[in-house]
């Protein structure tokens, strides 16, 4: 992983993909460095979904480099990508977890796909990551007997196993209540705050946003305070990139958004 901060950890240079000859997103060119979170942004069917699976290699474009950090995974075989993919961890809106599994089976998954035989060291980890995110009492609990914030807790855990450069989410906070929903963000905070995790996050929730934009994860008090709280020393790491028609329409930070006389920005934030 390069060390220094201006160094991309994910870049994407006009890419476009179309789909039966219809375009689905368009030159579309970014890129984030260690510890920025991006938020996609837009209406439905927008392309915000199909971008996280080019990031993935889920999907490959018709035109254009997909890098990370600095290596372009567009002409990478399928059989190579996998060292790619464990640079990266991904947070479906449902959570995904295997329902025939504990939660530590769930999130010991992918250690035990990547060969880790010991059990000992396997056990540790998993328990860390659910301590992290505030789960652990959990650990012999099937899926069916988790709230929703919980399974998308254990989830957030399993992506995480591995150590992740990348984070993805898509729609995260989908069909929580209020309270629920803001814990995760707290969580995705601390990801971006205490980790330094690079992360795209997919959402149609405009408050969500707007608290990992305008607040940090205090490690110090455990929980979120006003990204000026500390007299503007403390940056936080949080774009916006909002698509419209298979563009990008606007690219930039909350208080350009916030600021923009344009039209459909109005509209979309109102």
């Amino acid at each position: 992983m390069p060390d220094s901060p201006d160094i991309p950890v994910l870049e994407l240079q006009n890419v476009s993909i179309s789909f039966e000859d219809q375009p689905v997103l368009s030159d579309i060119s970014f890129q984030l460095t260690k510890g920025t979170t991006m938020v996609l942004l837009g209406v439905a069917a927008s392309g915000k979904s199909v971008l996280l699976k080019l990031v993935l290699s889920l999907l490959k474009p018709d035109a254009g480099k997909i890098l990370v950090e600095g290596v372009d995974i567009v002409p990478v075989k399928e059989s190579q990508l996998g060292k790619f993919r464990r640079r990266m961890g991904i947070v479906f809106q449902e959570g995904a977890l295997f329902d025939s599994l504990s939660v530590f089976e769930n999130v010991a998954y992918r250690l035990r796909e990547e060969g880790e035989i010991d059990e000992a060291a396997l056990e540790r980890r998993v328990r860390e990551v659910l301590g992290f995110v505030e789960m652990e009492q959990a650990i012999d609990k099937m899926p069916a007997e988790l709230s929703g914030g919980m399974r998308r807790r254990v989830a957030i855990a399993r992506a995480i196993v591995s150590d992740p450069e990348i984070m993805l989410y898509d729609s995260p906070t989908a069909g929580l209540d209020p309270v629920t929903a803001h814990n995760i963000n707290v969580l995705l905070a601390k990801l971006r705050d205490v980790q330094h995790v690079t992360s795209l996050m997919v959402t149609h929730r405009l408050q969500d946003a707007f608290i990992l934009s305008n607040f940090i994860y205090s490690a110090e008090k455990q929980e979120l305070v006003p990204v000026d709280s500390n007299g503007g020393r403390q940056r936080c790491a949080t774009c916006f990139l909002i698509l419209r028609d298979g563009g990008i329409y606007f690219l930039g930070t909350e208080q350009e958004l916030t600021a923009s006389p344009d039209p459909y920005l109005r509209r979309y934030l109102a």
